[in-house]
């Protein structure tokens, strides 16, 4: 008999019932009833005391201490707690009722009620109504998402602000300070290929003059440019300039809105997203006569290309032959210490009604935690009769500290596929 076949033979067992959900959760000493939207699970609510970007000498916390330092006289506000109402998350950032964000497949819910944040912008209203003309925040954010080097459901954003008065005055100030921002980068080792501060698919606001929208683009754009200067200049090539290019965006709470874009170790990588805040978002924090722009970052796409970190779960790691490479404030390249074997195994079954993609990745996660390096969908299939999905799913299990035995990837497997029955009332192929 093949060995699939023998696998597969493992993996038919009796149907097992789900077991019933907890009415409350305990979340950072808060007792949160739960409902028909909760969704998030033990070891999403694990990482929510562990503030990886307060922690001296992390990567994370040395990349936030840079950014911060180069917005030397911004406000560095405290992050405030991951949860959030859903109004807070979407609707004062004039998210559409129908953006895919609000899904339980793309975010986690402890009841209809309250969400873990998906952005940093989160708190964009309430940092510019603590009347801070310019600030900074570091938050860890959660999204529902797919298992790979890459990607992780927890993850950390810089968003930063900045509101400047429209009288003509303050219009005036803000047109000189560019202009000395443009000199200074003018003689630094920096090329930049700019796009129009606004244009007819990229529109200046009704109630925003076009003069003053220009000048915010042109200063976001002048402050941003430093921040890159600072952050890949140093590690680019001694002899070329460092070459940096802004790119049209669209997002639902900036306009006009930007990307940048900076050529790094031969290939263009994007860095961030930006633009001139949303006047409704200024008129949600009581924020009168003023024009603002906005940016967001995410640490760890920018940390692992800065430190050649090539494994996001990397930055969980309590291993000290990760930490031990890195002293605070500086910029290093972290050497890898050990590559320890992989094993894969697949596992196929019927899809319960409405399971999804993230829901087997969110098993996983919880079942055998960062010993999961990948998963990836190796096949999906609709029965012509009966229209049931099938799917069969590749786990790749790969330990960052020590050797994987074969008897624990196999007791590891099993107890996935008994949670995915229990769970989600999946059925083994």
């Amino acid at each position: 008999m093949s060995t699939l076949a023998c696998r597969r033979l493992v993996f038919r067992r009796p149907f097992l019932s789900a077991p019933p959900s907890p009415s409350s959760l305990s979340v950072l000493g808060q007792s949160i009833l739960t409902d028909d939207y909760t969704n998030v699970t033990p070891a999403i609510l694990s990482k929510l005391p562990i503030r990886l970007w307060e922690k001296h000498g992390h990567p994370l916390c040395t990349l936030r201490s840079l950014v911060e330092s180069h917005f030397s006289d911004f406000a560095s506000l405290s992050a405030p707690s991951p949860l959030v109402t859903p109004a807070q998350n979407f609707d004062v950032l004039s998210f559409p009722p129908d953006h895919p964000g609000r899904a339980r497949s793309d975010s986690y819910y402890l009841n209809r009620s309250l969400m873990l944040r998906t952005h940093a912008s989160t708190h964009q209203v309430e940092s510019f109504a603590k009347e801070h003309d310019r600030w900074l925040l570091t938050a860890d954010v959660y999204r529902r998402d797919e298992i790979d080097a890459s990607h992780y459901p927890v993850f950390h954003q810089m968003e930063g602000g900045r509101v400047f008065g429209t009288d003509t005055t303050s219009l005036k100030i803000l047109e000189e300070e560019n202009r000395a921002l443009e000199e200074v980068l003018e003689r630094s080792p920096i090329h930049i290929v700019d796009a129009p501060h606004y244009s007819p698919t990229n529109p200046v606001q009704a109630g925003h003059s076009a003069d003053a929208a220009a000048l915010v683009s042109r200063s976001l754009k002048l402050s941003l440019n430093g921040l890159m200067l600072k952050l890949f200049g140093g590690a680019s090539n001694k002899d070329e300039p460092l070459q940096v290019r802004w790119i049209e965006a669209e997002f639902p709470f900036t306009s006009p809105s930007f990307e940048v874009e900076v050529f790094f170790r031969g290939k263009w990588l994007e860095i961030l997203g930006s633009g001139v805040v949303l006047q409704s978002t200024l008129d949600r924090a009581n924020v009168p006569g003023k024009i603002g722009w906005a940016f967001g970052l995410g640490l760890e796409r920018i940390a692992m290309i800065l430190f050649s970190i090539p494994d996001i779960r990397l930055f969980w790691t309590s291993d000290e032959r990760f930490h031990s490479q890195f002293s605070p404030n500086a910029i290093s390249t972290f050497v890898p210490y050990s590559k320890y074997p992989a094993a894969s195994r697949d596992i196929s079954f019927w899809l319960g009604a409405g399971t999804h993609d993230n829901d087997v990745y969110d098993v996983v996660r919880d079942v055998v935690g960062d010993v999961a390096e990948d998963v990836v969908v190796l096949d999906r299939f609709t029965h012509p009769k009966t229209g049931r999905r099938s799917a069969t799913f590749r786990i790749t299990y790969r330990s960052m500290e020590r050797s994987l035995v074969g008897s624990e990837v196999s007791a590891m497997q099993g107890r996935v596929r008994d949670t995915l029955i229990g769970r989600l009332g999946v059925e083994m192929r």
